[in-house]
């Protein structure tokens, strides 16, 4: 086999020295541009347990690797004065320059043919590798080849250009821990990535907003002016150190994806493939970490069945795992591009927010990490929350999600809430059956503050499907009402009603059937309306009217008299859609909205409509009792809400009498392109929260308890909504009560359950200490070098 590789960085590198290794009589060759000894940049992290992974592979480089790289627990956050550190993450820097040598070493040792300074013409790669049965294209972020194949026939690559101005320099001022360096100016936030990766040298990655970076008047090439500039406004922390340039220019990341992975004989590695934002300092290590999945996958394939079966497990492998920690980056970077946001943030509460930005550490890791750390955070957070609520929990320090809260007269029990999970299980005419019965009145045992209903309507036009529940008439009242006071008896769970109307989305088939596609019977549709004439499904969805003054006059009013029953029904609090494509949201999105009268175009005329019904609403609810409002916060669509626009339409309905934004995302239109992950619209609920600073519910794949108190501690949101994990468990909030040992007063349970209470805390807490033993012995072994220890000891 012969395998031709385009790029001499560490992916490429590693993957030719692995298979070299393991594969001596292969014949594999490197092709760089740069000299050997060429290096842009300064140092690259790794983390404890990728260093384990490289000992693995090949103990040589990892040795090699070992004797110059600096390494570190303690991660400090310098900000406003305070220096705060959170200990126990195991991280080594290493120089690049000493990475890529020891690569280039190993691979010589092994065999493996490298021919520096020579440039591979991107339009002729694959005639000169004719006779190659594998092309590894590895060239850099800036990867000419993959340009030259960028289509969809090719690669398929999507790039975005984030806003945030970045540059590397590196400097002599030695560090004991990666810190970041937080620092006000008059034009903005500057924040310096700062680690040291040998022993005379550190990086200093400088960060800010595009439009701090021209207040201060930097330019792009001016590498001496932006040093000197740098120097004086970090004098403090430099200590009097110099910064030391390399190419050290001013750059806006560029998110690279390849949605093809290969084309032909060719396939992709490396930044040329997928980019990490610096702030999670994952680049090399995901390039080193596909090197090893191309690797196996190359071994396992390439000879016997052929490049395309080893592409394609090479894809299998490594696609998720890379696209997890792209979206990790993703999410880190997003923070720093808003770092300003929380930048009134008490000392430890900013630090929890650094440390937990990019969602793949919770509260619960820092709890295993530094246990200390997490005690201080807390320690401030409920010094604040009784000075901003009156709630005194400094002594009991049960978590932030145990801790109650307010909205107008409602008192929550904890922050938990159980979201509004349709259950299409109305009769024909909109009634409450049995299913209603049990499901609500079972799960409000399982210890949340408050209970959603699915969506209800306020007519039978409005429902989307002939199973949602309505709203219309004493019927319907006489049965939520009965369902109500039940709950009310039997639990301290309060409810709240969501109404909805489900506009363009309706007359459609219940979930578990073809969800939001017509019924299939044409005689079972209803007449549907929204703001404009666009159908769902272009072809298959029946085409809506578009509302007019009439039709919004009469549904105003049947949310009103449905608002009016709720109140009589005993409901504690009432909810807006706004959100998922229905009817109001179809005003407020400008991809379902194209009116020219007064009720489109921009945000204010396209919110027009909402705010009447909800102004309708909140005049005939009661004032003691709160009211929120649904909105999809993002439509997963170019062209669709801005976060601008929510910002306004937040704004807006609070100042109307709204109490609580819950904040959702998409559903707005079919070809929506979401992007998924833990927590994944949390982020719309913390811009809303900490922007025009109105309280927020966050939702979206919130499966934990460690999730909750995260988001809860970093100001995303003020409730925390579980969907589906309640419709499995709806006994979460009592399982995380038992599993923190929160020990609640005895008639937060109710009196059948109080046995079950007492086996719960006596299992849960010992499975918990249990799983905190595991977790520590468990944990990646520390990669200390006796130069690094030596260090520590005398910082010490």
């Amino acid at each position: 086999m012969k395998i031709s590789i385009i790029g001499g960085g560490p992916g490429g590198l590693y993957f030719a020295l692995l298979t070299k290794k393991a594969r001596p009589d292969w014949t594999i060759e490197v092709f760089e541009q740069n000299r050997a000894d060429d290096t842009f940049g300064f140092g690259v992290v790794f983390s404890d347990s990728s260093l384990d992974e490289y000992e693995s592979r090949d103990k040589k480089t990892y040795e090699r690797m070992r004797e110059e790289f600096a390494y570190w627990d303690d991660i400090d956050i310098s900000y406003k004065g305070s220096l705060i550190k959170c200990r126990g993450n195991g991280f080594c820097g290493t120089s690049r320059v000493h990475l890529l040598r020891v690569l280039q070493d190993r691979c010589r040792e092994v065999g493996v043919q490298m021919t520096f300074e020579t440039r591979i013409d991107p339009l002729t790669v694959e005639d000169r590798f004719a006779d190659s049965d594998m092309i590894l294209v590895a060239d850099g972020i800036g990867s000419a080849i993959r340009d030259a194949h960028k289509g969809p026939d090719g690669f398929d690559v999507s790039v975005t250009t984030k806003s945030n101005r970045f540059c590397w320099m590196g400097s002599t001022r030695p560090l004991t821990d990666f810190t970041y360096f937080f620092k006000e100016t008059p034009h903005g936030l500057i924040c310096a990535h700062t680690y040291q990766y040998d022993a005379d040298m550190s990086t200093w990655i400088f960060e800010m907003s595009d439009a701090c970076w021209q207040g201060h008047g930097f330019e792009e090439f001016d590498e001496e002016g932006s040093k000197a500039l740098l120097e004086e406004i970090f004098a403090d922390e430099l200590e009097g150190y110099p910064l030391v340039l390399n190419r050290s220019h001013w750059r806006q990341f560029p998110r690279i994806f390849c949605n093809n992975w290969s084309v032909g004989k060719m396939v992709i590695l490396g930044d040329a493939k997928a980019s990490a934002h610096f702030s999670i300092g994952s680049g090399t290590k995901l390039a080193m970490d596909c090197a090893i999945g191309l690797h196996e996958a190359v071994l396992e394939h390439l000879q016997e069945d052929g490049h395309q079966a080893a592409f394609s497990a090479y894809d299998k492998a490594r696609r998720v795992p890379a696209q997890i920690v792209q979206h990790n980056a993703d999410v880190s970077l997003a923070w720093f591009e808003h770092m300003d946001r929380s930048w009134d943030m008490d000392p430890y509460q900013f630090a929890m927010v650094v440390m937990c930005r990019s969602k793949s550490v919770t509260y619960d890791n820092l709890i295993l990490r530094d246990p200390d750390f997490v005690a201080a955070a807390d320690t401030e957070w409920y010094e604040r929350y009784f000075r901003e609520s009156g709630y005194d929990y400094r002594q009991s320090r049960p978590t932030p999600m145990f801790t109650k809260y307010k909205l107008r007269g409602m008192e929550l029990r904890n922050r938990v809430v159980m979201s509004p999970m349709a259950q299409y299980s109305a009769d024909a005419d909109g009634n409450l059956t049995d299913w209603h019965f049990a499901h609500y009145a079972g799960a409000a045992r399982g210890g949340m503050a408050l209970m959603y209903t699915e969506m209800t309507c306020p007519s039978a036009d409005a429902r989307i499907t002939p199973g949602c529940p309505g709203m219309w008439n004493d019927d319907h009242e006489a049965q939520w009402k009965r369902l109500v006071a039940f709950i009310h008896d039997t639990t301290k769970t309060k409810l709240c009603m969501q109404l909805g109307h489900a506009g363009r989305k309706g007359s459609t088939q219940v979930g578990w059937e073809k969800m939001d596609h017509p019924l299939p019977e044409a005689d079972q549709n209803w007449p549907l309306y929204s703001a404009s004439p666009i159908p769902y499904f272009e072809g298959e969805s029946q085409t809506p009217a578009a509302l007019d003054q009439q039709g919004m006059a009469r549904i105003k009013s049947d949310f009103v008299r449905a608002t009016e029953r709720a109140d009589r029904a005993g409901f504690d609090m009432i909810e807006l859609h706004c959100a998922h494509g229905y009817l109001l949201a179809s005003f407020l999105s400008p991809l379902t909205n194209i009116r020219t009268d007064d009720y489109g175009g921009a945000v204010e005329n396209r919110l027009r409509f909402p705010l009447e019904v909800f102004s309708a609403m909140r005049a005939v609810w009661p004032e003691h009792k709160p009211m929120s409002v649904r909105i999809s916060a993002s439509d997963w669509k170019e062209g669709g809400i801005s976060e601008e626009d929510t910002f306004v339409i937040a704004q807006a309905f609070k100042d109307a009498g709204c109490d609580l934004i819950d904040v959702s995302a998409g559903q707005t239109v079919p070809d929506q392109k979401p992007i998924y992950g833990r927590m994944f619209q949390t982020g719309f609920a913390e811009a809303i929260r900490n922007v025009p600073k109105i309280a927020t519910m966050a939702v979206g794949a919130i499966t934990e308890a460690s999730q909750v108190n995260t988001i809860l501690h970093t100001r995303r949101a003020d409730l925390v909504a579980i969907g589906r994990t309640h419709l499995w468990n709806p006994f979460f909030t009592r399982q995380a009560a038992a599993w923190y040992g929160v020990m609640t007063d005895h008639t937060d349970w109710e009196k059948q359950y109080l046995s079950g209470r007492q086996q719960a805390y006596a299992t849960l807490m010992k499975s918990r200490e249990q799983q905190l033993d595991w977790q520590q012995k468990a944990r990646p072994k520390r990669h200390h070098t006796f130069a690094t220890l030596k260090r520590r000891q005398t910082d010490t």
